[in-house]
């Protein structure tokens, strides 16, 4: 876990809420630490540490609590991170009142991470921004910058409900 991780709160900003600011603000707000991080974030001990627009950057460390029955880490892990950077990229070009959703998922294995491979970065990175769909890419690397994790993600874009529902 980071140490921005560590002082972070943790819960879910109501689809209301966020309706009320542009997606690069919502996730700006994630990076500041004034909007709190998704519990997977905690539970995964990654922070998000860079948004723009069009481009999020999430770190992590891999530990022992990440493995898979081979001992290495889990692809659900590299997969949970490239979700997260790759959709709340296509998020920072919504604007206020929009919301998106993954629709498809596709990801490459390129080599394995070790438990003891330190910081490792998840970049999502849009293709594409619509007004409908938004398509990203996503890469996880090493710290020497050596390609570990490739994918790509079609979102849907959709408007958010401004008030709460019955």
């Amino acid at each position: 876990m980071t140490e921005n991780a560590a002082s972070r709160s943790y819960g879910t900003v109501p689809s209301s809420e966020q309706a009320k600011m542009s997606g690069l603000a919502f996730v700006q707000g994630l990076v500041a630490g004034t909007q709190p991080h998704n519990t997977m974030a905690r539970t995964l001990g990654y922070d998000i540490v860079e948004a723009e627009v069009g481009r999020v950057l999430i770190t992590a460390t891999p530990n022992g609590e990440h493995l898979n029955p081979q001992g290495t880490v889990h692809g659900g892990f590299s997969a949970t991170l490239l979700d997260a950077a790759m959709g709340l990229a296509v998020a920072t070009t919504l604007e206020q009142g929009y919301g998106s959703t993954s629709l498809e998922f596709k990801i490459t294995f390129m080599r394995p991470i070790l438990p003891d491979a330190g910081v490792i970065r998840a970049e999502g990175t849009v293709l594409k921004a619509g007004r409908r769909m938004g398509y990203a890419e996503g890469k996880i690397t090493d710290a020497n910058g050596k390609l570990l994790v490739h994918a790509t993600t079609s979102c849907m874009v959709m408007e958010r409900q401004t008030t709460a529902q019955t």
